[in-house]
């Protein structure tokens, strides 16, 4: 029985013509360097071309602000190097705290958050954007929404006949409510003896030459789209 004959080595494979760089060789040396002059080339002149003033690439956007919640200002901006960031109300500087907050959301994008809001938020809010080279603003309002309310009521009232009576409440609401009054549930029909007149924060209801027959129950009422309050006083006239 013949042995068998002794298997062949297999032979590794040589590698394709370009697959392999000797990073001695002169050659390939001289385009590494050729390589990297260019990319700083490229480098130098994209921050050239970057630097400069910043600029506003999306405007803010007026906000709505509800009561008690939180609203958000929003400006996407263009600046190398990086900028100064300064918010501001109604021309008064905002500091960064617990009521304002500055947020960074992208290298682009900056924020200012207004929390707890109130009637006080509603104003011009700006952004003013500083960097060496120069700086860009930007304006936009918050639109504060207050359902309507009675923040005090008309008090209890005993007159005299023949003296005028008055009741007063002080209201607040935006958009700003519709205001009623009515005695006995009754609408009350204005005339140059009893009427009631608006104002910004208060409603007053006046009785000139009062008679026993204006004892009552009064109400005074707010309502707006947010909602509505109520609220009641007594009147006697002897």
């Amino acid at each position: 029985m013949s042995k068998a004959a002794p298997a062949e080595k297999p032979v590794a494979a040589a590698p394709p013509p370009g697959g392999t760089l000797d990073i001695k060789d002169p050659q390939v040396q001289r385009a590494a360097i050729r390589i990297q002059a260019s990319y700083r080339g490229h480098r130098s002149r994209k921050e050239l071309r970057e630097k400069g003033p910043p600029r506003v690439l999306e405007a803010l956007k007026d906000v709505v602000l509800i009561e008690g919640s939180a609203a958000k200002l929003t400006c996407r901006i263009s600046s190398f190097p990086d900028p100064f960031i300064r918010w501001s109300k109604d021309g008064k500087e905002l500091r960064d705290g617990p009521k304002y907050r500055y947020v960074f959301e992208d290298p682009d994008v900056v924020a200012l958050v207004v929390r707890d809001g109130e009637l006080a938020d509603l104003g011009q809010y700006s952004i003013n954007v500083t960097n060496p080279f120069g700086q860009c603003s930007d304006s936009a309002r918050i639109l504060v929404e207050v359902p309507a309310k009675i923040q005090k009521g008309p008090d209890n009232t005993k007159a005299r006949k023949g003296t005028t009576v008055t009741l007063t409440a002080e209201i607040m609401g935006e958009p700003a409510p519709d205001v009623g009054w009515t005695k006995d549930g009754e609408d009350i029909d204005e005339d140059d003896r009893v009427f009631f007149e608006i104002g910004s924060t208060t409603t007053t209801l006046t009785i000139r030459r009062a008679t026993p027959e204006d004892s009552g129950k009064y109400e005074v009422y707010v309502e707006n789209s947010l909602g509505m309050d109520q609220s009641f006083a007594r009147v006697d006239v002897a």
